[in-house]
C-alpha cells in the first residue's frame, strides 16, 4: 500500500509545486496572513475534509476520519513569510515587495496538502485519524502554534510530527536529534537614560553611549562565566541605537538583543543577571534604565520513541546513511508548543539546491530549495502515519516495512 501512495505522491507532485510556486508569488507576513489559509482551506474542503478555519486566529485544522478504528496522528505546516525583498531571478519569484518565503513554509504547506490528497484517497483503509495542522505566525513571537493550541487543535491528538526543509542538506538527508533540538528563544530590550549635552563638554553629561558600550561588554560575560560550559548559551545584542550627531551626546540609548537556550534553569538565571548588570552599570555610572525581557518559544524536545521511528522511517526510505543525528540548533521555533503537550518529533528534509544553482541559507534574500524536498517530506508524513498506527492498533501495516525493502 505504502509503494501505491508513493507512487500517487509523485503523480500529483505538478499539483503540488503550482501550489508552492502561487504560495512564493504571493507571500503574506505573520500574523497578517489572509488570502493563504483561504487557499489552504479551499483546497482541504475540496477534498472533502472537516476543516476548521480562523483557529487561533487564522490557522486551518483539517480532519481525515480514517474508516477504521485507531489513534489521531497530527501533521503540521506553516505558512507565514518574512518581510525580505525577494532577489531571486525565477519565474515564481515574490509579487509582493519586500516580502517573500524565504525559510521554506511554502514547501511545507504544499507537501501537507499533497499528503492530505493522497491519504483522502484511501481513507477508508486508514486506521484513527489525521490531523492536519495548517499553522500561521511562526516567524514571529508570540507565534501561532500556542493561540492554535488553546483553541484545540490538539483536542483528542495522540502524538505530532513536523518537518522543516532544509537548504544546506542535500535532497535524502533527514536530520534529527532526541530531546532538546531547537532553543527556547527570548529577545529583551534595554533603554539608557543619561543625561544629554555638548560633544565638547562630556564632563557635564551622562553619556549612555558609553554606558551602553560597557554594558554590552558586560552582557557578553554572562554566558562565559555564570553558564556551565556544557549547557550551551547565547547572549546578542542585535542593535544598539543613540545619537544623531557628530558633536551631540544624546540623553538616551537603546539597546535590543536575543537570549537562546535549551536549560529552564540556564534561562531563568540569564534574565535575572540582565537585569542587575543593566541597573548596575547604570546606576554606577549616574543613569537610569527601562528593562523588558520578552519570553518567546520554549526549547523544542523531541520525544525518544517518536525520534527513533522518524529515524526508522526514513532509513526505510531513504537508506541509513541519509539518517543524521544533528547537533543541537540554536534557532527557535514554535512547533516547541505541540511537543509539550503530546509526545512528537520534528526533523529536517534536505532541499540543498541542484549543483548547478548557487545555495543561499534560510533568511536570505535568493533563498531557494529542490522542490523535489516536498516528495521526501510527504513520504516521510506518510510513513509515520502508518508506522504509528500499526504499533497502536492489531493491524498488519507492519508489511509497510517489508514493501519498502
Amino acid at each position: 500500500m505504502a509503494q501505491h501512495l508513493f507512487e500517487r505522491l509523485k503523480a500529483i507532485y505538478p499539483e503540488m509545486v503550482e501550489f508552492r510556486r502561487n504560495l512564493h508569488m504571493y507571500p503574506e507576513l505573520s500574523f497578517h496572513e489572509v488570502d493563504t489559509p483561504k487557499k489552504v482551506a479551499d483546497f482541504l474542503i475540496e477534498l472533502g475534509l472537516e476543516v476548521r478555519t480562523e483557529v487561533g486566529g487564522r490557522g486551518v485544522v483539517g480532519l481525515l476520519k480514517g474508516g477504521k478504528p485507531g489513534k489521531v496522528v497530527a501533521l503540521r505546516a506553516d505558512f507565514d513569510a518574512l518581510p525580505i525583498q525577494d532577489e531571486k531571478d525565477v519565474p515564481y519569484k515574490s509579487r509582493i515587495p519586500g516580502v517573500m518565503h524565504a525559510c521554506g513554509h511554502d514547501i511545507h504547506t504544499a507537501a501537507l496538502l499533497g499528503v492530505a490528497k493522497i491519504l483522502s484517497e484511501v481513507k477508508d483503509t486508514i486506521e484513527g485519524d489525521v490531523v492536519f495542522i495548517h499553522q500561521f505566525a511562526e516567524e514571529v513571537i508570540p507565534g501561532g502554534a500556542k493561540s492554535m493550541i488553546e483553541d484545540g487543535c490538539l483536542d483528542g491528538v495522540d502524538v505530532i510530527y513536523g518537518a522543516h526543509v532544509s537548504s544546506v542538506d542535500p535532497l535524502g538527508v533527514v536530520g534529527i536529534r532526541e530531546g532538546a533540538m531547537m532553543a527556547a528563544g527570548d529577545t529583551f530590550e534595554i533603554e539608557i537614560f543619561g543625561k544629554g549635552g555638548h560633544g565638547a563638554t562630556p564632563h557635564l553629561t551622562v553619556d549612555p553611549i558609553i554606558i551602553g558600550s560597557q554594558l554590552n561588554i558586560n552582557l557578553q560575560q554572562i554566558v562565559s562565566r555564570n553558564v556551565d560550559p556544557i549547557k550551551p548559551a547565547v547572549v546578542t545584542v542585535g542593535a544598539f541605537n543613540s545619537g544623531s550627531g557628530f558633536n551631540v551626546i544624546p540623553d538616551k540609548a537603546r539597546i535590543i538583543g536575543t537570549v537562546r537556550t535549551f536549560d529552564e534553569d540556564v534561562r531563568d538565571m540569564i534574565e535575572k543577571k540582565i537585569g542587575e548588570l543593566t541597573e548596575s552599570t547604570c546606576s554606577g555610572s549616574g543613569a537610569t534604565a527601562d528593562y523588558r525581557y520578552v519570553r518567546g518559544y520554549p526549547a523544542v524536545k523531541n520525544n525518544p520513541r517518536e525520534t527513533e521511528r522518524i529515524k526508522k522511517v526514513a532509513a526505510s526510505l531513504f537508506g541509513e546513511e541519509q539518517v543524521k543525528e544533528i547537533a543541537p540548533h540554536m534557532g527557535m521555533e514554535d512547533f516547541a508548543y505541540y511537543v509539550q503537550k503530546v509526545p512528537g518529533a520534528f526533523f529536517w528534509v534536505g532541499g540543498a539546491a541542484p549543483e548547478k544553482i548557487p545555495q543561499f541559507p534560510h533568511h536570505h534574500p535568493k533563498f531557494d530549495v529542490d522542490e523535489q524536498a516536498m516528495l521526501n517530506i510527504g513520504k516521510l508524513f506518510i510513513l509515520a502515519v502508518f508506522d504509528y498506527q500499526a504499533e497502536h492498533t492489531s493491524s498488519s501495516n507492519h508489511v509497510l516495512e517489508a514493501e519498502l525493502n
